[in-house]
């Protein structure tokens, strides 16, 4: 029981979810319906959420891709509106079916991986790290625009981990990316490359940072391909001050 939209306005948009209407009424209905349903949680609050949660899981299990989509792409938007204790028990379900899903839905999750997983306690979050390497596969391989979403937000999730997590999980997928056959990949993800030194340098991990250099100068710079090389030069170039300061404890 709620009093915050009149009762017969929100059943008729609860039974809007029904799929069987879907077949028979409108086959976009159900896409409207999970458009619409951020704000109808905002409007509700958190305290009425128990209104709307087996019409999400509804919506989150729909046949249609371009339903699931949708919500994928505002799931972090929820998280925010139920806050940490609902967002664990009933969202974070849902969002690793998400991540498990095709690469139309995955990508949903993927632009605001940062925005959710901000949202999760620590240990809840540390979980994730096992996964992110499942980004680097795709359904399609020449979708080079998912291995840069990737890169793009794995800079930004690095302020999430502590540099031991960077270094065991995150250098592998930046190294990964980093020989990308799409040279827009390999750019951002040299990028993420100087911020991971920049998140050694920032947390005093000196040794973790030589170890990554000293990597990046067996992979890269004595690549004996050319595209290995400027990579290498690339890095330098991005990342100088870093760079400068590493080889400055070095010596």
């Amino acid at each position: 029981v709620q009093d915050i939209i009149p009762q017969p306005l929100l059943d008729q948009y609860l039974s809007m979810t029904d799929p069987a209407r879907a077949q028979t009424v409108d086959t976009e209905i159900a896409k409207h319906c999970a458009y619409s349903l951020p704000g109808v949680a905002l409007t509700l609050g958190r305290q009425n959420w128990h209104c709307l949660k087996d019409t999400y899981e509804t919506l989150a299990s729909d046949v249609q891709w371009k339903v699931r989509r949708t919500l994928a792409f505002s799931i972090h938007e929820l998280a925010v509106i139920l806050g940490d204790q609902l967002t664990a028990a009933d969202l974070v379900p849902i969002f690793n079916g998400f991540l498990k899903d095709l690469d139309e839905v995955r990508i949903g999750v993927l632009k605001h991986l940062y925005d959710f997983l901000k949202l999760l306690h620590a240990d809840k979050r540390r979980e994730y790290l096992y996964q992110l390497q499942e980004f680097v596969v795709t359904d399609n391989s020449r979708n080079w625009r998912f291995r840069y979403e990737l890169a793009e937000q794995l800079i930004l999730i690095l302020e999430l981990y502590n540099p031991n997590d960077v270094y065991d999980y995150l250098r592998h997928i930046a190294l990964t990316l980093c020989s990308d056959k799409v040279s827009e990949v390999r750019w951002i993800s040299f990028k993420l490359v100087v911020a991971i030194l920049q998140k050694f340098y920032a947390n005093s991990a000196n040794a973790l940072g030589l170890n990554f250099i000293n990597e990046l100068v067996v992979r890269f710079r004595h690549c004996s391909k050319w595209v290995g090389r400027q990579a290498f030069a690339f890095i330098c170039q991005v990342g100088m001050f870093s760079l400068c300061f590493y080889v400055h404890i070095k010596c």
